[in-house]
């Protein structure tokens, strides 16, 4: 916990707008500094992780950036990715900005870079020190400069069709090469457009001109990348931010940077998000307030005709797109709740009522409205959705509000709102809260899911007893390998998954591709349904065969299945598989985290014993497989798999 000074210095800095900031960042800097020379190191790191937002200038993210590297020796960074920027630009402010932003969203990076413009060298030679680094990631931070094909005027379709396909063909190369030879996550920058069209209003549509062969280019990369390929959209950060802007020649021509100063914060956060995505530290749900968040006005004083929402009336279209925004959201697989001090039959009403509302209580996977504090709702919103409190993004207009839950529940990501409704959506955006590496079926059908897992928890309330509420729910699992269809999810699960995760161990869709693929290695995937509907793929297991035994690598399942039987069905089809190939024993592993307590008897629930005791917080397990074993019971049926 802070201490009152620091709080109220750095509640101070955050509220006032981005054009102040400047004037009142020497406070901050000075309470910093301060907290440094009392070594109150856990405080100063709080601090700095909630200074240094999207809004941050250049100015103070430097001035950030050298309080965190002093803090970095006394403060516990959590697993770090080996992440290798090989740049066309200088890549020191950029490596800097990922570092910064990365520990501002809980994470941590270990950065190597290489001397500018020798990215291909690095690549090329075995010997080099990118391989002596041995990077889990590398990113390709180019610009468009580092095209290597370039279109002439006098050039045809299908010449430029062919230059395209070229320009894709040395890029694939690279790629290949140093996945091939590190097994990293290659994270490829598209290609900005420049900040002048050589040939104006034709630049769109003549078929040789450099803006159209860019976006062909960039629409080649989304087509053909392979999975350890992640896309960083740097093209779409110049045309927010403004190209001439972004792409201000001068600051290439001198100190060869990516893009202006002003934008290495902007570039930082985007591709921390990935690297967040990569650790399974994105946001998953988005908790609204209500009044002059979601509508103008009060409900309980204005009324259902008197709050402002709606068409006809800047400020309540700006509410409707807001609105707009979160459904969307809702719909790619980020979950909705409300935190509102309200009565609740009150707030419902509107949703229920209110011809204007694009939200329905439908989209809301969690309803809070009462006059609790809301930190402590914020807690009971994730218990309910079971899902972590570092998991939650809080938008209100309130800024008491919102520095009660930065104070009391720091995990929960508070961005700041402008007085503004028209500005709340870009407020949101600029952090990059709910990045993925992939987007899959399941993230689609995300809300779905928890609408049925409550229509479950109130079968649960009218049962007599757990083993009657289990067959009551007529579950059947598909278990099978990791395939082409179901390695995406497979990564995701593997990426995202916290608390039922028996090590943590990260792994992109390449890795797993390539352990799929391996006779070695036994991979397994659960898909679960029952009565109320479908969980999609819910659970992932490798292991790999080491002499006599089968030792589990990695096991994980999604929450919102516990205490269902799913561990004790995969248990069981281990066994089997194990017991059909001849081998003596199973081996499993726990490391313990901050999120994973809930696991720490998984092994000795399923008849494990425990062979090695707490080192580090490590314990190990061993399975006997003797010719006497039978399966443990579950109300679970198992289907054939099928691809």
């Amino acid at each position: 916990m802070q201490t009152l000074d620091s709080y109220a210095t750095l509640e101070s800095y955050l509220a006032v707008s981005p054009e102040e900031k400047s004037g009142v960042f020497s406070k901050l800097l000075a309470q910093l500094r301060t907290l440094l020379s009392q070594r109150c190191w856990a405080q100063a790191a709080l601090m700095v992780q909630q200074a240094f937002t999207p809004t941050s200038d250049f100015t103070a993210f430097q001035s950030l950036y050298r309080i965190y590297s002093k803090l970095k020796p006394h403060i516990g960074l959590p697993q770090r990715p080996r992440l290798a920027i090989l740049g066309g630009c200088t890549t020191t402010q950029i490596a800097q900005a990922i570092e910064l932003a990365l520990f501002s969203q809980g994470g941590g990076v270990e950065v190597f870079e290489t001397e500018y413009g020798v990215y291909r060298q690095e690549i090329l030679d075995p010997g080099s020190e990118l391989y002596r680094f041995q990077p889990t990631i590398v990113l390709l931070a180019t610009t468009w400069r580092d095209l290597i094909h370039r279109p002439s005027v006098e050039l045809g379709r299908e010449e430029i069709t062919a230059l395209v396909d070229a320009e894709l063909a040395g890029w694939s190369a690279l790629w290949r090469t140093v996945h091939d030879r590190s097994g990293c996550l290659v994270v490829q920058n598209t290609f900005d457009r420049p900040a002048w069209r050589q040939m104006d209003n034709h630049e769109m549509r003549h078929p040789a001109s450099l803006w159209r062969f860019v976006s062909r280019v960039n629409d080649a990369l989304a087509d053909r990348a392979p999975p350890y390929v992640v896309l960083h959209d740097v093209d779409s950060l110049a045309a927010l931010a403004g190209r001439r802007a972004w792409g201000d020649e001068r600051f290439f021509f001198h100190a060869k940077m990516p893009c202006a100063p002003e934008f290495i914060v902007d570039y930082g956060f985007s591709v921390a998000s990935l690297l967040a995505a990569q650790l399974g530290l994105s946001k998953k749900c988005l908790v609204l307030d209500l009044d002059n968040t979601c509508w103008g006005g009060v409900i309980g004083d204005d009324g259902l005709g008197g709050i402002r929402l709606g068409q006809g009336d800047g400020e309540g279209e700006a509410f409707v797109a807001f609105q707009q925004y979160a459904k969307a959201l809702k719909q790619r697989g980020i979950l909705l709740a409300v935190c509102s001090k309200n009565e609740e039959h009150i707030a419902k009403e509107v949703f229920e009522k209110h011809t204007e509302m694009v939200l329905r209580l439908d989209d809301i996977s969690c309803f809070m409205a009462n006059w609790t504090d809301k930190a402590a709702n914020l807690r009971e919103i994730a218990r309910r959705l079971n899902i972590g409190l570092n998991s939650l993004v809080m938008v209100d207009d309130n800024p008491a509000e919102r520095a009660l839950v930065r104070q009391l529940a720091p995990e929960v990501a508070v961005p700041e709102l402008p007085d503004d409704p028209a500005g709340y959506i870009q407020a949101i955006e600029a952090h990059h809260y709910f990045q993925t590496l992939s987007l899959a079926q399941e993230d689609l059908q995300r809300a779905e899911y928890y609408r049925a897992n409550a229509q479950r928890e109130q079968a649960l309330s009218g049962s007599a007893d757990v083993g009657e509420y289990l067959q009551s729910l007529a579950m059947v699992a598909r278990i099978g390998p990791v395939t082409a269809m179901s390695l995406e999810r497979t990564a995701q699960l593997i990426n995202k998954s916290n608390q039922f995760n028996l090590t943590t161990k990260r792994r992109s869709a390449a890795e797993v591709s390539a352990i799929a693929a391996d006779p070695q290695w036994l991979t397994r995937t659960v898909s679960l349904s029952d009565r109320f509907g479908d969980n999609g793929l819910i659970s992932v297991l490798l292991a790999k065969v080491e002499g006599d035994a089968l030792v589990i690598d990695t096991w994980l399942m999604s929450c919102r299945v516990l205490k269902r039987g799913v561990e004790i069905l995969l248990n069981n089809n281990l066994c089997r598989w194990a017991i059909d190939r001849g081998l003596q024993r199973i081996c499993g592993e726990y490391v313990a985290t901050p999120k994973n307590d809930l696991v720490r008897e998984h092994y000795a629930g399923l008849g494990y014993v425990q062979i090695y005791g707490d080192v580090a917080d490590r314990t190990q397990w061993e399975m006997s497989l003797s010719a006497n074993w039978r399966p443990q019971p579950v109300f679970i049926e198992e289907q054939p798999f099928h691809e």
